[in-house]
């Protein structure tokens, strides 16, 4: 493994989630990255991803050293060929070659405008890191996916399913008061496609996302019919893909509760965090057993722990 920026990037999927399950069991390796240096860097906010990140590298001995663009940075230019007369003090081909020089592995996280489609899901800003940094490029999150918050998912689901047959495990869009981006959607979609289980997603009208992710997914418009039976229910809002970035609905029919509850099999519910209570998922369900969406932020440790590890094992 080169990169972690998407599920592309990982030969065999389930040996990471394994790999992750086992560094849980066993986290304190703290002599095999010793002298080894992770920065992380941050274009938006964030609290799971920053300190998950930097506890796995100190579980692995690695050291981990976290900069804010914007706060703790020069404000940067991506654009080649400018005169940089601007606001923009450096450019991210001598930043970014730098950081190169500075650290073993290099975690990004940046965040969509949500303005313009094109720009977003080109991605500029992560692979100008690919291209200019020279060492492997972790995305902990990017304008399209969240590779981290999706394999820790994975290791959640993993860990919590015990029958024999094949999981049910649905997607569905909730109420928000904010148009926030597909990222962890797409995502979650893009990995969970790779694993064994029925998989479906649900959204209104207009909140598909793009045909990439959704791929040979069902795709319900109808939240109760495609809750029936399931063993897992993902919430998460994303704002529209095809009208970019607007909100369409607020909907607060699609709000997660006990009464969506009872459709399932008794399901686990999962999200990202953070979660707007009371709006997205009810306190009914996110304070009852079915939660396990404390579950899935622990193993975001696991999850980073085991990406530095692959990552880093190839200069051990």
């Amino acid at each position: 493994m080169k990169n972690f920026t998407s599920v592309k990037d990982v030969q065999n999927i389930n040996a990471l989630v394994e790999k992750a399950l086992s560094l849980k069991a066993n986290p304190f390796q703290t002599k095999l990255a010793e002298g080894k240096r992770i920065g992380l860097i941050f274009f938006n906010p964030s609290l799971r991803t920053r300190l998950s990140s930097q506890v796995a590298a100190q579980n692995l001995g690695a050291q981990a050293i976290v900069l804010d663009i914007g706060k703790d940075g020069w404000a940067l230019e991506f654009e080649d060929g400018v005169v940089m007369n601007g606001d923009k003090a450096e450019h991210i081909k001598e930043a970014a070659a730098v950081m190169g020089r500075y650290f073993d592995v290099l975690g990004v996280r940046t965040f969509p405008e949500l303005k313009s489609k094109e720009a977003d899901y080109s991605e500029k800003l992560l692979n100008a890191f690919i291209k200019y940094a020279g060492v492997p490029i972790v995305s902990l999150e990017s304008g399209t996916r969240h590779p981290l918050q999706s394999l820790a998912d994975l290791v959640t689901i993993k860990e919590q399913w015990v029958a024999k047959r094949k999981p049910k495990v649905v997607l569905t869009w909730a109420p928000h008061v904010k148009a926030l981006p597909q990222a962890v959607p797409n995502s979650f979609a893009e990995w969970i496609g790779k694993a064994d289980v029925d998989f479906s997603i649900a959204n209104p009208e207009g909140y598909d996302l793009a045909e990439e992710f959704r791929e040979g997914v069902t795709v319900f418009h109808d939240q109760a019919e495609a809750l029936k039976d399931a063993d897992f229910v993902y919430v998460k809002n994303w704002s529209s893909y095809d009208d970019y970035g607007r909100i369409l609905s607020q909907d607060e029919r699609w709000t997660f509760g006990s009464k969506q509850l009872e459709l399932t099999e008794n399901a686990k519910v999962m999200h990202c965090l953070p979660v707007r209570r009371g709006l997205v998922i009810k306190d009914e369900i996110l304070d009852g057993p079915n939660a396990i969406h404390l579950e899935q932020a622990e193993n975001r440790v696991y999850a980073a722990q085991a990406v530095f590890h692959e990552l880093l094992m190839p200069q051990i």
